[in-house]
């Protein structure tokens, strides 16, 4: 299974955030929620700071590129295997930074991905 940050994470359950949160852990992953708002997501607290967290496969974008710069350097600190940019978070310069850095890029859409077994 793949440990997976998802940055952007919200307990509102319209947001595909939430969604994704609720599908991955349906699937077995390990999931870290990391958001800018307190609250609750399948069952965890999210993180409103920047947890160092260790042996993350994959993080998984929900924030704008408008919004993205100031979460740079944390991303690319997390040395995770991939970042999923899903449909409205697509940013050439991160995705640059991320390859520059060994960082596999993929513009997916988590929820389907995990809807065809493709995550």
């Amino acid at each position: 299974m793949k440990k997976t940050l998802v940055l952007g994470a919200s307990d509102n359950p319209a947001r595909y955030s939430f969604r994704a949160a609720h599908m991955l852990k349906q699937h077995g992953h390990d999931v870290v929620p990391v958001g800018i708002r307190q609250g609750q997501v399948a069952g965890m607290s999210i993180h409103t700071d920047r947890p160092q967290e260790m042996g993350i496969d994959t993080v998984t974008l929900y924030v704008g590129p408008k919004n993205q710069p100031e979460w740079y350097d944390y991303i690319l600190g997390l040395k995770p295997r991939r970042i999923l940019f899903n449909p409205g978070t697509e940013n050439p310069e991160l995705e640059l930074l991320a390859q520059q850095n060994g960082i596999q890029t993929e513009e997916a859409c988590t929820l389907v991905l995990l809807s065809i077994g493709q995550y």
